[in-house]
C-alpha cells in the first residue's frame, strides 16, 4: 500500500467502537483478586468502553474452563443483565476442536456475551477455504462472533492469516468482525481495504498496541493497552469523534505507554498493566497469573513517567516513595 493511499483513509468525526481486553489481576499469593477484577470491570464500563474478558490480557489461555466460567459470571454480575460484553472462546487442539469451541461458545452465550474465537493450534496449516469453513461451523450456534488473529509474538497458538484467508472469512455471515494483532500497520491497512471492497459493515478491531492511532484510519479496537487507562482511551475516542486536535495529544501519550509496555518480551505486557494499575491506584497489588512472564521492578520508573504524562498521578513524590523506590 502506498503512503498516499494510507493518508487518504485519515478521517475525524467517527467514534470507534472501543473494546477493552480486561486484565485479570492476581494477589501476591497467586490467587485471583476478584475484588480488584470486579472494580476494574465496573471502571471500564463506566468509562464508556465495552469489556472483553478471558482474552490474552485476561490469561484466558492459562485458565481452566471452570475458571473462565467464573470470570464470565462475575463480569455479568458487575455489568447487570443488559450490557453486552465479549469473551474469548477456546478450542481444544488435543481432542474434538469443534466440540470444544461449541462448549465454550455455549458458556459465553448463556451469559449474554459475544464470543471472540481464540485461535487453536489445530487451525495452523489449514488452507484458506478449509479455515473459513471451520469458522463457519464454529460460529453456527450464535448470530454474531468475532474472529481473532494473533501474532505468535503474543502466544504460540496464534497465527496471522494470509490475504486469501481473510478474504474468505469476510464471507462467513456469523463472523461480524476480526481482531487483528499482527503489530503490522501495513497489513492492517490491507485488511481495511479488503473489508471496504467486500463487506463494508465488517469491523476490523485493531490489536496493534504499537499503533493505537489506527482508529483514525478506519479500525475499531480491542486492545490490551486500554485496560491500563480506560478513561483516557474514552477521552481520546470522544475527541476524535468531535474532530478535536486533543485526540492527537492524548494518542501521543497513550502511544508512549504502549511503546513501554509492549516491548519485548511482549507477553510481559500483562505484568506492565498490573504494575501501572497499582501505581495509579486502580489495584492494590501488581500480581499476575503464576505462569505469566513478569517485568522487573525497575519498570515502575518508566511507568510512573507514563502515568504523569497521562495526568493519572497527582502526588508524584508520594507515588515514587511508596510505589517505585521499594522496587528498585
Amino acid at each position: 500500500m502506498r503512503l498516499d493511499d494510507a493518508w487518504a483513509r485519515l478521517a475525524a468525526g467517527r467514534r470507534p467502537h472501543g473494546i477493552s481486553a480486561a486484565l485479570l489481576p492476581y494477589r501476591p499469593d497467586g490467587t485471583v483478586d476478584w475484588a480488584g477484577f470486579e472494580g476494574h470491570i465496573a471502571r471500564t464500563h463506566a468509562a464508556g468502553l465495552d469489556v472483553a474478558v478471558n482474552m490474552d490480557t485476561g490469561f484466558g489461555d492459562l485458565l481452566s474452563a471452570a475458571e473462565r466460567a467464573d470470570v464470565l459470571d462475575r463480569t455479568r454480575a458487575v455489568l447487570g443483565p443488559e450490557p453486552a460484553f465479549y469473551a474469548g472462546a477456546f478450542g481444544d487442539a488435543s481432542g474434538d476442536v469443534l466440540l470444544a469451541y461449541h462448549e465454550s461458545i455455549a458458556t459465553i452465550a448463556a451469559r449474554g456475551a459475544v464470543p471472540v474465537i481464540v485461535q487453536s493450534p489445530a487451525m495452523h496449516g489449514l488452507p484458506a477455504d478449509g479455515l473459513a469453513e471451520l469458522y463457519r461451523r464454529i460460529v453456527a450456534p450464535v448470530e454474531a462472533a468475532i474472529a481473532f488473529e494473533l501474532g505468535p509474538v503474543f502466544a504460540p497458538h496464534g497465527a496471522i492469516w494470509d490475504a486469501e484467508t481473510f478474504r474468505r472469512l469476510l464471507d462467513v455471515p456469523g463472523v461480524v468482525g476480526a481482531k487483528h494483532s499482527s503489530l503490522d500497520r501495513a497489513l492492517e491497512l490491507s485488511r481495511l481495504a479488503a473489508r471496504d471492497a467486500h463487506r463494508p459493515d465488517f469491523r476490523v478491531y485493531t490489536g496493534n498496541d504499537l499503533a493505537v492511532d489506527m482508529v483514525a484510519y478506519g479500525s475499531d479496537y480491542l486492545l490490551g493497552l486500554s485496560t491500563f487507562a480506560p478513561e483516557v482511551f474514552a477521552a481520546r475516542d470522544a475527541a476524535l469523534a468531535a474532530g478535536d486536535v486533543e485526540a492527537l495529544h492524548l494518542n501521543d501519550r497513550l502511544q508512549h505507554l504502549g511503546n513501554v509496555a509492549f516491548r519485548a518480551p511482549v507477553p510481559a505486557y500483562k505484568h506492565s498493566a498490573a504494575q501501572f494499575l497499582n501505581l495509579t491506584g486502580g489495584l492494590p497489588h501488581d500480581g499476575v497469573h503464576p505462569h505469566a512472564p513478569r517485568r522487573p521492578g525497575s519498570d515502575r520508573v518508566m511507568l510512573l513517567d507514563c502515568a504523569v504524562r497521562l495526568d493519572l498521578v497527582s502526588d508524584v513524590d508520594r507515588v515514587w516513595r511508596e510505589g517505585v523506590a521499594p522496587y528498585l
